[in-house]
Order: structure tokens, then C-alpha cells, then sequence
């Protein structure tokens, strides 16, 4: 199963469940808190996603590490390519 099949069915089970819920579609005569405390429910969630997805963003980028060895080879490969240029009269 494809991560995007996992998300649409938990969104379909959550949707699904939040509409019982919400409407009663059941009849299973809950309290009135219930159905006022999940009519919100979808935008308290997207908050939620939204602040877990800055989080983890921020963490992706606080714990960032830099590519020493990779940054010394490029450097050397533009070096040789800037004196093969060079060699072929191109002047920088």
C-alpha cells in the first residue's frame, strides 16, 4: 500500500467516524457535548498537522549536517574545470 492509500484511508476512517458523530447517523442518542465538541473536530486537526509538520521541519533543518568532503570535491572539480576552460582559451 502506498503512503498516499494510508493517508486517504485514515482520512476516510477519521471523516467517516467524525460524521457519525456529528449527525447521529447511528441514533446512538449521545450527549449533546459530544456533538459539540466533534464539530470542530476537522479544524483543531488541521492546526495539529500544521504544527507537527513546522515542528518537524524545524527540526529537519536544526539538525541540518553539512557535507564537508562533498563541498572539497566540488571545489576541486571547479578548479579543474575552470583550468580546462582555461586551457581551451576561454578566459575567466
Amino acid at each position: 500500500m502506498t503512503k498516499l492509500l494510508e493517508w486517504v484511508f485514515g482520512l476516510l476512517i477519521l471523516g467517516t467516524a467524525w460524521a457519525l458523530v456529528t449527525f447521529d447517523l447511528l441514533d446512538l442518542n449521545l450527549p449533546q457535548t459530544y456533538k459539540e465538541v466533534a464539530w470542530p473536530m476537522p479544524m483543531y486537526l488541521i492546526v495539529t498537522f500544521g504544527c507537527y509538520s513546522l515542528a518537524i521541519l524545524g527540526y529537519r533543518v536544526a539538525t541540518f549536517n553539512d557535507c564537508d568532503d562533498a563541498a572539497k570535491e566540488l571545489r576541486e572539480q571547479i578548479k579543474e574545470a575552470k583550468e580546462d576552460l582555461r586551457q581551451k582559451g576561454l578566459k575567466l
